[in-house]
């Protein structure tokens, strides 16, 4: 353990080897998303063994996961940011997302961005089949979804074009796509996405915090057949509750 102090204090805090460790990884991590396991290991001046050890132990428990060798946030991080962070406990509730499944007939969910992909950390009224799809899948690629077309149509230009650059190589015709919607989804503040061969649809706008940063997707999806002749009653519908969770206060109450 170290025997740097953090204050002159003899009982204040003190630095731990350990802890050091951990949180230069999660930090590097949060600043390079989608960083390598050499470049992390290189950013820390560390063994790679060493190393190793504490990623297979952060992913273990959820705090990172792994796609095609880069490394991103997992999806314990955004639990946490429900109590204490962008999204806190009071601004969006379960009973929020029940309100928005009551109002629509259709699924509810609330998505946040995670690296690369969008992870859904919410919902109301799923039906088993759906859910247990949403719950073995909680991480989609941002331009395959909904909320991910949402959320990057939100994102400062820099971002989402060096986001959309690295999808280029791997995903052309969702680059494409989202190109040819992008400027209808900022029009409107809604973007739409198919799935299932287009036996689905889905809508979603964005959710911010008290000082407008976007901070989360609300989204809503249901059977394309019985939803879609709605579309414009949806549309008004989400927009309103997503603006009445970006306004409310986080005064404490049940977070999702």
């Amino acid at each position: 353990m170290s025997t740097d102090n953090a204050s002159s204090d003899p009982d204040g805090p003190k630095n731990h080897r350990t802890i050091d460790r951990v949180t230069q990884i999660l930090e590097e991590v949060v600043y390079h998303p989608g960083i390598n396991f050499t470049e992390l290991a290189r950013a820390l001046g560390a063994p790679k063994s060493s190393v190793h050890g504490f990623v297979r132990g952060l992913q273990a428990k959820g705090w990172l996961y792994e796609v095609d060798h880069r490394f991103y946030l997992g999806p314990a991080i955004y639990g946490l940011t429900l109590a204490s962070g962008n999204i806190r406990a009071g601004q969006v509730s379960q009973a929020d997302l029940d309100a928005l499944h009551r109002d629509t007939g259709m699924t509810a969910s609330l998505g946040v961005e995670a690296g690369e992909h969008l992870i859904y950390i919410g919902e109301s009224g799923m039906d088993a089949l759906t859910g247990f799809g949403a719950r073995t899948n909680i991480r989609r690629r941002l331009l395959s979804t909904a909320g991910g077309k949402a959320l990057l149509a939100a994102m400062p230009d820099a971002k989402r074009d060096s986001y959309l650059r690295r999808q280029q190589a791997e995903n052309p015709e969702g680059v494409s796509e989202f190109l040819a919607e992008f400027a209808d989804i900022r029009k409107t503040g809604v973007a739409r996405n198919f799935r299932h061969h287009g036996t689905q649809i889905a809508f979603a706008t964005v959710v911010t915090n008290p000082v407008g940063e976007p901070v989360a997707a609300a989204i809503v999806f249901g059977q394309t057949a019985e939803f879609q002749r709605r579309e414009t009653r949806i549309r008004k519908t989400l927009l309103k509750h997503a603006a009445s969770w970006s306004q409310e206060q986080t005064s404490p109450r049940e977070p999702i």
